[in-house]
């Protein structure tokens, strides 16, 4: 394949003694008349080669069903209504209902009927205490801006917004849905020139009035990086502040009596922990920490006084398990009236629930009826209940809502189930363990057709490996696709993830994130091994930090995989910070302007591994034009690098959206990526459908 001719400059900088070098500099700009020229000529390339690839339209067919399958949302219950999000078949985006208590439903947010072109999402929302308002927030063409608007629930009407500079804000009301907290952006004109996107403060607002007049609770001084956590009390006294620096594992949490002087007061600050701080319905300050338990603990102090805040002085109701790490809970009334708590740890990368009582005595029931899966959250009202709502899925189940009560502890029903558009085909899922370099296990799902030929088969191999993140099973459009075409698709719980608590998510940062990529390649080592696939046949999928992954295993291991599709990928490690929001992830990746740090980050950066004449795999880049995250200047510094280097005829391909951001999108958008992405490892990893 003939790629377009890229400019090399002979631009090399030394930093720190090290000399770099950055032959596509000019690519970072993409008002740059070069840029656009070569952009141009690579989108010109790629439609011809997508155009061209035998099972586009199958995969599209296949995808069409797959993707279209609903989704449900886990309730959220405010005073006898429920609040939640479903898709059906056939929509473009979830809409936003809300179920009366006499159980009939209406729509409250429909993205489509706001913007019929969909481009418009449905970031976040949060009902007040009285379920009689909602803080709602949307984003348009990918920019994940996040505009906050309040509107009434009984008559839709819109009573507040929209407010802009909201994105990441998390919203937190006051009884009587007069008044709320949340976190908004200091405006452009006060903060230095590329920081827009930085210096968030907590302020408390009253609705319907000018937001320029609200109240600054929170945050003058903090580092620009700051994200912030606001959380209130059912009764209004109490108000918990959070604030972490970029995606550090990490936080402080202050504590303020609203009934009192109302000042915050430091519950953790300065400590290398994690700890979720809130006051329930039985007055207790309920803590959810890592704070010496890296696979977390939930334990209670008095909120009013502060010598129990001391961790010392907390008393444990859901100890750290040796076994799983606790990842969500609920509180729910027991039989008798006692309160309990429903709990949700993973273990390897499998969800299991079980039932503790809240006075710490010890666990009282495990939920045997949840099938091997993902619990994506658990809720129940504030006010109590026996009964606590399940969000559910599995690599074949679309998500799902299991209704669970006190009664019958040990049991689970259905609530609401997604519908799917076309038959889910039959999966064969395998547990299994890759030795990383260092002898670490590495888990793996594997899953193929029940029917399938016992022979090596092409294979994809799907990881993350980063920012906490655990891939537990989940339904995917794309992955039953490609099985369904006879092929095999690999997930690996990588090190940098949560799969087993904050010790594995360390052991994957930082001066260690080589780690990652060693479990990623041991990974693909053992499908060869074991005999599920072969390198001739073997791929490998990832997007933004994931983008980063299989960036570095194509630079690394060149010959392990026969192709790569590498989406919104990091893959400048030595330049990362000065786009998007890179900056918020230098606790996950360390800084350049340190030099033992920019070690770190030129031991692996994909941009800088590449070596001229070396025969690299097939490479579809992905990028999305409105994506605020991660620039799409990676990908195209790395798809002109490897594009001179190569000495192989496989090609090396950028497809690049408009209007679509990092995040959510349209579910048609979905489907032609997916199928263009799926499509090109068939085409170079032998896949015949």
């Amino acid at each position: 394949m003939r790629h377009p001719h890229a400019e090399r400059l002979d631009l090399v900088e030394h930093l720190h003694g090290h000399p770099v070098a950055d032959p596509y500099r000019w690519l970072e700009d993409p008002s740059d008349p070069r840029t656009v020229t070569w952009t141009q000529a690579q989108d010109a390339l790629t439609a011809e080669a997508l155009a061209a690839l035998p099972l586009r339209d199958r995969f599209a067919a296949r995808l069409e069903e797959l993707v279209h399958a609903g989704a449900v949302g886990v309730p959220v219950w405010r005073a006898g209504r429920a609040f939640s999000t479903r898709r059906d078949p056939g929509q473009e985006h979830a809409v936003l209902r809300v179920r009366e208590p006499d159980g009939t439903t209406r729509v409250l947010v429909d993205p489509m009927g706001i913007d019929p072109s969909g481009t418009t999402t449905l970031d976040a929302w949060s009902p007040s205490w009285e379920g009689d308002r909602l803080a709602y927030q949307l984003s348009t063409g990918g920019d994940e801006e996040s505009r906050l608007y309040v509107l009434d629930v009984a008559t839709g009407e819109q009573l507040d917004g929209p407010v802009d500079r909201c994105r990441y804000s998390p919203v937190a009301w006051l009884p009587g849905g007069e008044e709320l907290f949340y976190v908004r952006r200091l405006a452009p004109d006060r903060v230095p020139d590329g920081e827009e996107q930085f210096h968030r403060r907590v302020w408390r607002h009253r609705v319907g009035a000018d937001p320029d007049g609200d109240v600054l609770v929170h945050g003058e001084g903090s580092d620009p990086a700051t994200y912030f956590g606001v959380r209130t009390s059912r009764d209004g006294r109490w108000l918990a502040v959070s604030a972490s620096v970029g995606t550090a594992p990490r936080d402080d949490v202050w504590l303020a009596d609203l009934a009192g002087d109302g000042a915050l007061r430091e519950l953790q600050v300065g400590v290398d922990a994690q700890t979720a701080a809130w006051v329930a319905r039985d007055g207790r300050l309920w803590l959810l920490s890592d704070r010496d338990t890296p696979r977390w603990r939930l334990a209670v102090a008095d909120p009013a006084d502060p010598a129990t805040w001391a961790p010392q002085a907390w008393r444990d109701v859901v100890p750290q398990q040796e076994d799983g790490v606790l990842t969500d809970l609920a509180l729910v009334d027991g039989p008798d009236g006692g309160l309990q708590v429903l709990a949700v740890h993973s273990v390897d990368a499998t969800d299991r629930l079980s039932l503790w009582a809240a006075d710490g005595s010890g666990r009282l029931a495990d939920v045997t009826a949840l099938p091997p899966g993902s619990v994506s959250g658990v809720s129940a009202p504030p006010e109590g209940g026996s009964t606590a709502w399940v969000g559910f899925t599995d690599h074949a189940t679309p998500p799902s809502v299991l209704r669970w009560d006190t009664a019958a502890p040990a049991e689970l029903g259905s609530w609401e189930r997604a519908p799917v558009a076309g038959a889910v085909p039959e999966v064969r899922v395998v547990e299994t363990h890759a030795t990383s370099a260092d002898g670490t296990p590495v888990h793996l799902f594997v899953l193929s057709g029940t029917g399938a030929p016992d022979r090596p088969r092409p294979a994809v191999l799907y990881g993350y490996g980063g920012f906490n993140v655990a891939l537990t099973p989940a339904y995917s459009a794309q992955a039953l696709s490609w099985v369904a075409a006879g092929g095999v698709w690999a997930v690996a719980n990588l090190r940098g993830g949560s799969e087993h608590g904050e010790e594995w998510h360390r052991a994957g940062m930082r001066e260690r994130k080589q780690n990652v990529f060693d479990d990623f390649a041991a990974a693909g080592e053992h499908l060869v091994a074991e005999g599920w696939t072969t390198p001739g046949q073997l791929a490998v999928m990832g997007g933004s930090n994931g983008g980063l992954l299989v960036g570095a295993t194509l630079t690394q291991r060149p010959d392990l995989v026969a192709a790569v599709v590498c989406s919104a990928p990091l893959l400048d490690m030595v330049r990362y910070e000065r786009f998007g929001l890179g900056r918020t992830w230098n606790d996950e990746y360390g800084t350049a302007d340190d030099p033992t740090e920019l070690g770190w980050l030129l031991s692996y950066s994909p941009y800088h591994r590449v070596v001229e004449g070396t025969g690299y795999p097939a490479v579809l880049f992905t990028t999305f034009e409105s994506d605020t995250r991660v620039d799409p200047l990676h990908a195209r510094k790395l798809a002109a690098a490897l594009q001179h280097a190569t000495s192989s005829a496989a090609p090396v391909l950028l497809r690049r959206e408009t209007s679509v951001g990092h995040g959510a999108r349209a579910v048609s958008r979905t489907v032609g990526l997916a199928a263009d992405q799926l499509a090109f490892l068939a085409a170079h990893t032998g896949l015949e459908a």
